[in-house]
């Protein structure tokens, strides 16, 4: 096993527990379970496999990714009582995976002989995408389209790549200090609250911000009323 599976690898374990933990929050079926893992881990890989022409995708001439999903779920499964209670853990291992995802997908880009720049977007749809799928199944907005610094992470993260090529570093390092990087952009903006600009005006988002309130306190007080009607019946 060389370096990249290595990096492929954890990038693959991160992404699973990320998304059996966030269907375990959803309180999805076993099947749910599975499948939100497996495209947390996969979707990236997927699509991009198909853009740049490999066939069939990566996946499906590897069975050790879908082992190796199974066996996340089955180890998330048993720990997530503890995993779910700490609440950045889905965070950390969705740091993790953008991480190492996004180096895999660089490569991937060079390997095909593209420009640095369509590699940089390569790695991008391979560290992001899996998480835009996971959040989508689960009902929730995609990190990627909030204002957090999650897709500017991995174009930054690219662009460390590529420059500390031109030192002529051994490729191990470049992937290692590369991967890190992005993990380390992740964590810095979330800890230190770092966000993107918002396009729209401070009226305009305390205004959607009341609507949200009153229309959630209307939802609660419809519930409330259905509860206690099937409590008579």
């Amino acid at each position: 096993m060389n370096y990249i599976e290595v990096i492929d690898l954890l990038g693959t374990i991160a992404f699973a527990i990320s998304g059996a933990l966030a269907a375990f929050s959803k309180k999805l079926d076993p099947f749910g379970i599975v499948i939100v893992s497996f495209v947390t881990a996969a979707g990236g890989g997927t699509l991009r496999d198909v853009l740049i022409g490999v066939d069939p995708v990566s996946w499906m001439r590897n069975m050790n990714l879908i082992y190796t999903v199974l066996i996340c779920v089955i180890i998330t499964f048993f720990f997530r009582k503890y995993l779910l209670k700490l609440s950045k853990t889905l965070f950390l291992f969705d740091a993790i995976g953008i991480g190492f995802f996004t180096v895999v997908g660089l490569e991937m880009g060079l390997t095909a002989g593209l420009n640095p720049l369509i590699c940089i977007i390569l790695g991008c749809i391979t560290a992001c995408f899996g998480g835009v799928i996971r959040d989508i199944l689960v009902n929730e907005i995609p990190v990627i389209f909030r204002k957090n610094i999650y897709a500017t992470a991995c174009i930054l993260g690219g662009g460390i790549y590529f420059l500390l090529l031109r030192f002529e570093l051994p490729s191990e390092i470049v992937f290692l200090v590369s991967g890190i990087m992005v993990i380390a952009i992740r964590v810095f903006s979330v800890v230190f609250k770092i966000n993107l600009p918002s396009p729209y005006p401070k009226e305009e988002l305390i205004e959607e911000l009341h609507d949200n309130s009153a229309f959630a306190k209307a939802e609660n007080k419809t519930e409330s009323g259905k509860s206690k009607i099937s409590k008579k019946d």
